[in-house]
């Protein structure tokens, strides 16, 4: 019994020492584990730190004007509304405004001598007929009498002569074929003007117009009456100016009405209404606008008051 007794004191003494081992590694090891864990936490942070790019910025301004730029001229250039991309801010209020000039409308007088007459139309036949009398005259050849001898005997050559070219032969168009007998000659052109014959003509025209009506005094309407309105003008002048033209050009519907030239202020304005008077109802004033209207006139049914 004594030898197991020493065998078990062996292993009874070897015990201790074996856990005194394993817990300096574990020790050692949850120490290594946390270094790991600060270092890589370090690492983390400083990468989102340093990770970020950064350009230094170079000396000087970013952009320079140039002293003289150059290039062409666009349009719109000079103009208010282009200060604000230019400068940044609006340019501003001018100092002096002026109104457009009213345009100027051209007075049938004027447009009768801008119209030139139609050349009439010029036919298929027509143009054959020029193209053909254009051309050289068409020749028989004169017919070859073989039954005489020839005046010069014919001689051989001594040297063979060289095959030509075939000489172009001309074929005779028999007469009976239509555009040959008579050749048609063009027509001189007319040596009356035919643009001072338009303009005679509508001088005629103008004229043969009846007498304009005479105008209305404002007084003489009373209210209720029913009017038309032909436009607003600076003076009474140019209004019966007016009056007159559309006389000219309406005469069949102005025939048996009235000239009235009202003055009317607004604004500080003073300017004068050419109106017509002679409507039986307001129906017949709208008409009449509508067929002034239909030929692109200004007309506006109206009520004095």
């Amino acid at each position: 019994m004594a030898g197991y007794d020493e065998i078990s004191e062996e292993f009874a003494d070897a015990g201790p020492v074996n856990q005194a081992w394993m817990a300096w590694a574990g020790a050692a090891t949850s120490v290594a584990l946390l270094i790991g864990l600060g270092y890589w936490g370090y690492e983390l942070t400083m990468r989102d730190v340093s990770g970020v790019p950064i350009v230094r910025a170079q000396d000087g301004p970013a952009r320079i004007a140039p002293e003289d730029p150059g290039g062409s001229r666009m349009v719109h250039q000079g103009l208010a509304v282009n200060n604000v991309a230019a400068v940044g801010t609006a340019a501003d209020p001018a100092n002096r405004l002026l109104l457009a000039p009213r345009p100027v409308d051209l007075q049938p007088d004027d447009e009768a001598g801008l119209e030139t007459a139609t050349a009439a139309p010029v036919t298929e036949e027509q143009t054959a007929d020029q193209q053909v009398a254009a051309a050289d005259p068409i020749v028989a050849p004169a017919p070859i009498d073989t039954d005489q001898p020839a005046a010069t005997p014919a001689v051989p050559l001594a040297t063979p002569v060289v095959a030509s070219a075939p000489a172009p032969t001309t074929t005779a168009i028999p007469a009976s074929v239509p555009g040959l007998r008579k050749s048609l000659r063009p027509q001189p052109r007319p040596k009356v003007d035919l643009v001072a014959r338009a303009a005679a003509a509508a001088a005629a025209s103008a004229l043969s117009v009846p007498a304009i009506n005479s105008s209305v005094e404002v007084a003489s309407v009373a209210a209720g009456s029913n009017l038309v309105q032909l436009g607003a003008f600076d003076s009474p002048e140019v209004a019966r100016a007016e009056w007159d033209r559309l006389s000219q050009r309406f005469d069949s519907l102005l025939a048996d009405k009235k000239r009235l030239v009202q003055t009317a202020v607004r604004g500080g304005r003073t300017f004068y209404r050419l109106r017509a008077v002679g409507f039986s109802d307001i129906s017949a004033a709208r008409r009449f606008c509508a067929a002034l209207t239909a030929e692109k006139a200004l007309c506006v049914p109206v009520v004095a008051r």
